[in-house]
């Protein structure tokens, strides 16, 4: 018998007294990925039992717009509320991972790399099946909302103004023009950011970001670095069920820890050498 996490309490607490709010993140759903992506992807048997147990945990899943409206102060959150995102746009998204969701009746958000899914487009992603530019429609009737993930895939933080820029005003305008609408969420590769990083999404027209840091968010979660959990295939359900319980991670917001600091400096670094490198 599944224990829901009502039975388990709530966890860690916001600072306003709420509960911590999960934010999953996934990349792939795949028996088979390429070995690059496979610490990040989960099989369709996993993916379906994380879904069993987030409709066991009684919360209610919600898109990224719910969040930003909450913090927005424009709308209420719904009670205890989940939210599920997809990064990069593999090819699994459109066909059976939206039909999974679909068939449950859950909304998502996928943050799509626009040069790994447009045509003639390039990235620094490595090789892998993906989707195309022009299923992205197809995910919204199915129940997804759609953000940009920029289009390389570069480490934002690591970038001039300039580079910076047109990661995210070209992957913003390229995902608007293929679907006829606004496009205002962003989700920094790898969850790289930085308070430059932060104000340039801000001035770009996105109304929130998402990093990762591996943390619970909350109802003060800051707009531009919402925290994600990023979901590896060694995560068991135990620990899914953690999470939804509100416990297994800290919960944000707090600031960059030196190590954090320290690490966006050397990759600085290394992109003054290098050049700009995927972020991954």
């Amino acid at each position: 018998m599944r224990t829901s996490a009502r039975t388990r309490g709530e966890g860690p607490i916001s600072s306003s007294g709420t509960p911590a709010i999960p934010v999953f993140l996934y990349h792939a759903v795949a028996d088979d990925p390429p070995g690059w992506i496979a610490e990040f992807t989960v099989t369709p048997r996993q993916f379906a039992d994380h879904l069993d147990a987030i409709a066991d945990s009684g919360r209610t899943p919600v898109t990224i717009s719910a969040i930003a409206d909450h913090l927005a102060g424009r709308a209420p959150l719904p009670p205890r509320p989940v939210l599920l995102t997809f990064d990069d746009g593999f090819a699994d998204l459109p066909g059976p991972t939206a039909e999974t969701l679909a068939g449950r009746g859950l909304p998502a958000t996928a943050y799509l790399t626009t040069g790994a899914i447009a045509p003639g487009g390039r990235s620094l992603l490595p090789p892998a099946p993906m989707m195309t530019l022009d299923r992205a429609a197809e995910l919204e009737r199915s129940g997804m909302e759609i953000g940009s993930h920029t289009v390389t895939h570069a480490q934002l933080d690591t970038l001039s103004g300039k580079d910076l820029a047109y990661e995210l005003r070209t992957s913003k305008a390229v995902l608007e023009d293929a679907l006829g609408h606004e496009v205002r969420h962003l989700a920094y590769p790898h969850g790289y950011n930085s308070p430059r990083v932060r104000a340039m999404s801000a001035r770009a027209g996105y109304e929130t970001a998402t990093a990762v840091r591996h943390a619970l968010s909350s109802d003060h979660d800051e707009r531009y670095r919402i925290a994600r959990l990023i979901v590896r295939r060694t995560h068991t359900v135990a620990d899914v069920q953690g999470w939804l319980a509100g416990a297994g991670a800290r919960v944000a917001p707090y600031r960059d820890g030196p190590k954090t600091i320290a690490w966006r400096w050397y990759r600085r670094a290394r992109a003054v050498v290098h050049g700009p490198e995927f972020a991954g």
